[in-house]
Parts: structure tokens; C-alpha cells; sequence
């Protein structure tokens, strides 16, 4: 599982193209976490792309959101708490504020493509 970052990274980085080099910083960094703990480089704050930061928070909120083989969704209630607990662990602080001042919005944009 841990090496999907890495196998993106590399597929993505042979392009030239800036979108395509940002998307491979993303797959490379989005399961970074705030406090270093994460993989595969353990980078930490802002020595993750604020791209790789925004995507992590984006990841978790669509894993916690929908239903998967392994686990139920959760709720609005359960996401947010978790978020709440993971700031400056996992997520980035700031960030993580923004995402929860705008929840509603979040969540009515993800039911709406659901």
C-alpha cells in the first residue's frame, strides 16, 4: 500500500508538463503528515507541498466519507471530530481550520457528486 506514493511519483514526473510535475509532488507527499510521521519521506509542516497538505486533507475526507469493503462511511459527526484530533498530528493546522470553517460546503458538494 505504502509504495503507491512513489510508483505515482515516478509515473508522473516524466512529463515535462507543470501539472503533471505539481500531481507528482501530490502523489509523492499526500500521506505526509504534519508531525513527520507519515511516509515515505517523513517530511513534516511546511516542508510539505502546500499542495501535498491540501490533497492529504482532501484523501482522508473521501476515505472517511464513502463506504469501502473494509469499513462503513462515517458520519459528518465522526469526520469532523477526527479532523479536529489530527489537526497539527497529521494534517496541518491551518488548513485543517479552513477545511472545518467550510464543512457544510464540503459535505454538500460531496452528497451532490455522490
Amino acid at each position: 500500500m505504502q509504495t503507491h506514493t512513489q510508483l505515482g511519483f515516478e509515473v508522473l514526473s516524466q512529463s515535462d508538463r507543470p501539472l503533471l510535475q505539481t500531481a507528482a509532488q501530490i502523489a509523492l507527499e499526500h500521506h505526509e503528515w504534519w508531525n513527520g510521521q507519515g511516509y515515505p519521506q517523513q517530511k513534516q509542516g511546511r516542508d510539505i507541498s502546500i499542495e501535498g497538505r491540501i490533497v492529504a486533507i482532501a484523501d482522508v475526507f473521501d476515505a472517511l466519507s464513502f463506504a469501502r469493503v473494509y469499513k462503513p462511511a462515517w458520519t459528518d459527526e465522526a469526520i469532523c471530530q477526527h479532523f479536529n484530533t489530527f489537526s497539527g498530528i497529521q494534517f496541518d493546522p491551518e488548513l485543517t481550520a479552513l477545511f472545518l470553517d467550510n464543512f457544510d460546503q464540503f459535505a454538500a458538494l460531496r452528497n451532490k457528486l455522490n
